[in-house]
């Protein structure tokens, strides 16, 4: 497997490419890399494992009842793939974003930086950057991951887009922030990673109501679910309507369903008890 460049030469997969289950389909410039996780590749079991509950699985997340050593060990197997260790978030379903800068990292860190409430892992949905090697991330099992890049790769940002953070604003503010920091003239590609789709997400009156009381257009994400009272809501579809409403016209994803894919994707909402995938972006030094 390899890849090519704007020459049309093939150039070699990187390394990481082995834990990659999805690389985005966007246009984003060559300096920008990203993908996403999957439940393969590591050697978490139970929920946290292979889709037949045997172990293989690549669970990233601490705060979700799998044994620490084993997600301390898919976390080692990534973070020794990448240019650093990802910067890893406490996520609480709101809108900070966190501005990632180079750090130091050393080896003591990168082994000891899986602990749930490691105080080196800022309370944010979203991240930013505009340092080439700081890679950030964020973790989902059925929340909507959103990529971002600036169209001359002058920043980046990730953004953890439940429900919740959709309808506060976490995508807005992430735009904001990767303006912030690539000038205000940038223009914004996005990307939308795997998440739970518009035939599953089930939702009731009150999710309506915090999409629609701000913007009636929303109206066009929902339609009456097969339960009374309830609907379905296209997560891909509000993401693209917020998006839209601060000029991000260029985006592309939204085709999967964490849910339906048992054997690719974690997913809550399908589980109850599951494991998490990363997203994550950086910018290459070259």
């Amino acid at each position: 497997m390899s890849t090519s460049d704007p020459a049309g030469k093939r150039a070699p997969v990187p390394a990481w490419a082995r834990f990659a289950e999805l690389l985005p389909d966007w246009d984003a410039p060559p300096r920008v890399k990203a993908f996403v996780t999957g439940r393969r590749g590591g050697v978490s079991r139970g929920p946290w494992g292979l889709a037949d509950g045997s172990a293989g699985g690549l669970n990233l997340g601490m705060h979700c009842g799998d044994d620490p050593a084993d997600v301390a060990c898919n976390r080692a197997r990534l973070e020794a793939l990448l240019p650093s260790p990802p910067r890893w978030l406490r996520q609480v379903h709101g809108t900070a974003v966190h501005v990632a800068s180079p750090a130091r990292v050393d080896a003591a860190s990168r082994s000891e930086a899986a602990r749930e409430d490691d105080p080196r892992e800022p309370e944010a949905d979203a991240a930013v950057t505009d340092a080439a090697g700081v890679v950030l991330a964020v973790l989902t099992a059925d929340c909507l991951p959103v990529l971002l890049a600036d169209s001359r790769a002058r920043a980046v940002a990730v953004a953890h887009a439940g429900w919740r953070g959709l309808a506060a604003g976490v995508v807005e503010r992430s735009v904001d922030a990767l303006r912030a920091q690539a000038g205000r003239d940038a223009e914004v590609i996005a990307w939308l990673g795997p998440a739970i789709g518009p035939r599953t997400f089930e939702v009731g009156d009150d999710v309506v109501h915090a999409f629609c009381d701000q913007d009636p257009a929303a109206a066009a994400a929902f339609v009456p679910g097969p339960r009374e009272g309830k609907w379905l809501a296209d997560l891909y579809r509000l993401a693209r309507i917020r998006l839209a409403r601060v000029g991000v016209s260029r985006v592309s994803g939204g085709e999967h369903c964490t849910v339906h894919e048992r054997e690719r994707f974690y997913s809550h909402r399908r589980d109850r008890v599951s494991g998490r995938m990363a997203s994550l972006i950086w910018l290459d030094s070259r």
